[in-house]
């Protein structure tokens, strides 16, 4: 039996005991249904090898060949990661369009006793939903942008308001990415997918009766794009703003991207692209400041020379409505944690 999700949040608030995904480890890791485990009935290279058989040679010698690798794969699965399992169990199963991988997995589970369903329509059903609630449908929140210039610990702000109960968003945390030039993030960003099942499994969980916080961003972070759904909603939010002295942010901005500042010649290249745009005085400056290690004047450059004027044409070109500005004296934990106190008092207070 297959269910037919019509709605996200279906397939988010399941209620099965166990989400698999049978896919292969590479279909796996570009997106999957949020909490599944990976158990592949078909490796990455079973199934191109299948593929290739049923395009350049029969459909039939394909399937045979398919089935047997499917079979025995599955029967690993059951003796290994699946042993413990007790006869109650229900776990729900899909492959990419929930045919024969799902289905076979699902009916050899059913057949042992377990109460194994299928998702109709497999993972395109399921990336259809997070589609049309990402891309074709205005997002039911409210959403209150976060702004200030570069080094102004937005980023940090952010889990200081969610324990003071207000509903954030940390994009950058999602697309693991500090959302700048120097924004790289070890690991590297999730694919697209990805970034977008994560995205949805988190605005699902939020109350869109109540104010959401997410940080200023342009349309971008890093190689990954915000959705147009949210997109929208960011461009007509009010902002709050973040002010703080110049040399709290050097000093911010200097523990924050300290793998950044560590990497001499990383560094170089990144900021080597800005010659077109800064100019190569500026940029040799910065490079006999990388040569003398000195981070914190690095860092005021930086900022004062390249994020600042690019925050101030954003600002002039979006004019955003600013609900109000805060402005902090440092930049430190015990700073953070006032301008957190001020700011969840306030949007507490504020009707949006």
């Amino acid at each position: 039996m297959a269910i037919k999700p019509t709605a996200l949040a279906q397939l988010l608030d399941h209620g099965f005991d166990t989400v698999i995904d049978v896919r292969s480890p590479a279909e796996f890791a570009e997106d999957h249904l949020p909490g599944a485990i990976n158990l592949p009935v078909l490796d990455n290279e079973e199934r191109a090898r299948v593929g290739t058989m049923y395009k350049q040679q029969s459909p039939f010698l394909a399937r045979k060949i398919g089935a047997a690798l499917v079979f025995r794969n599955a029967a690993d699965h059951i003796a290994g990661p699946l042993a413990d399992r007790e006869g109650g169990w229900r776990p729900l199963v899909y492959c990419w369009r929930g045919g024969q991988r799902s289905g076979s997995f699902a009916w050899m589970l059913k057949e042992i006793g377990w109460r194994s369903e299928l998702i109709d329509g497999g993972y395109r059903t399921y990336r259809r939903l997070v589609s049309q609630a990402l891309y074709d449908v205005p997002l039911p929140h409210r959403l209150v942008q976060l702004g200030g210039y570069t080094g102004t610990a937005k980023t940090e702000l952010l889990p200081l308001l969610a324990a003071r109960g207000v509903q954030v968003v940390d994009l950058e945390g999602l697309a693991r990415h500090r959302g700048s030039l120097l924004g790289e993030m070890p690991g590297g960003q999730p694919s697209q997918k990805g970034f977008e099942t994560a995205l949805a499994q988190v605005l699902h969980r939020l109350d869109p009766t109540r104010p959401v916080v997410v940080e200023a961003e342009s349309s971008k972070i890093g190689t990954l794009t915000l959705p147009p759904s949210l997109w929208e909603a960011m461009k007509i939010a009010p902002w709050v703003e973040i002010a703080a002295p110049i040399a709290a942010r050097a000093q911010y901005l200097a523990r924050a991207y300290e793998d950044i500042l560590a990497d001499h010649d990383g560094l170089r290249a990144k900021l080597a692209h800005l010659r077109f745009h800064r100019g190569h005085a500026l940029v040799d400056h910065w490079e006999t400041l990388i040569a003398a290690d000195d981070r914190l004047a690095l860092c005021e450059s930086l900022a004062v020379d390249h994020y600042d004027p690019a925050y101030n044409k954003s600002m002039r070109a979006m004019s955003p409505n600013v609900l109000y500005r805060i402005e902090a004296p440092a930049l430190d934990p015990a700073a953070l944690n006032g301008v957190a106190d001020q700011l969840a008092e306030r949007l507490h207070a504020t009707s949006i």
